[in-house]
């Protein structure tokens, strides 16, 4: 049952307005009155706030808006999530390696707050494979291989919650072709750590086959075609991976970092030429 709505007397109003004043005068720390429906209210509003940032491409204003909300509610999926999210986007292209670094492992607090407390959706497991995806793009062999378990542990569960999600699909297919490019001394490292067990499951046609995927789910996701054309090009199928390059460039702007990808694209479609 909705709560009624109580408006205060125009006398009433005044008394707070004075005093407001009052505390403001003094220095004294001034605490709104709000009402439980009112403060729910507010972390409602501020996720709000966070997804038009997030789809006007304006990763740092939407991670602020997600934290407010995380501030009040540690336990906010939907936030929790949705920060992890924004931290990466933030980190991705972010030229001084300490922030960048602090951007991911700040995403990955976030991702692993949300899988527990909400391990049966799929998107917190695709976040926390994600951040500790990007994590792994810079980090030495045996930090590598370590992150790289993880990294395909939690892209397998999103899916298993979610056989279609898009982004899982597209960390798998990375994580396929990323293997099959370690060099030989990573590669016997990962061995050494592993036993070659979890190596042994990558493979260039599964590193398509995931990426193919991803692209049929979300036709019209850059960067899904932009990884797509990778794999193709580094399996040796340069017609198809100029075609994805082509797809790639053709795709709608969306993300926060599409302009990035596309330069990469028109960069890469042309070294390969």
């Amino acid at each position: 049952m909705m709560q009624p709505t109580y408006l205060p007397t125009r006398r009433a109003a005044r008394r707070t307005v004075l005093a407001a004043a009052l505390l403001f005068a003094t220095g004294a720390p001034v605490l709104p009155l709000v009402t439980p429906p009112l403060a729910a209210q507010s972390s409602a509003d501020l996720l709000s706030a966070g997804d038009r940032e997030s789809e006007a491409r304006r990763p740092a204003l939407a991670l602020a808006n997600y934290e407010k909300v995380i501030q009040a509610d540690p336990r906010a999926y939907a936030a929790l999530w949705r920060a992890a999210r924004e931290a990466v986007d933030l980190g991705e292209f972010e030229p001084d390696a300490k922030i960048r670094g602090a951007l991911y492992t700040r995403a990955a607090g976030y991702a692993r707050r949300a899988v527990v407390v909400n391990p049966g959706d799929a998107e917190g497991h695709f976040q926390l494979a994600r951040a500790v995806g990007r994590t792994a793009l810079a980090a030495g062999p045996r930090e590598k291989v370590k992150y790289s378990v993880e990294v395909r542990d939690a892209a397998l569960k999103a899916l298993q919650l979610n056989a279609r999600h898009p982004g899982a699909l597209h960390v798998l297919g990375v994580w396929n072709a990323e293997v099959m490019r370690l060099n030989g001394f990573t590669r016997g490292v990962a061995k050494a750590l592993l036993g070659g067990q979890v190596l042994a499951t990558a493979s260039w046609p599964e590193a398509i086959r995931y990426m193919e995927q991803s692209v049929a789910v979300e036709p019209n996701r850059l960067v899904h075609h932009l990884d797509l054309a990778r794999v193709y090009r580094d399996a040796g199928r340069p017609g198809d991976a100029r075609a994805a390059y082509q797809a790639a460039l053709r795709s709608p702007t969306q993300d926060a970092n599409d302009d990035v990808y596309r330069r990469h694209a028109d960069e890469e479609l042309k070294k390969l030429r």
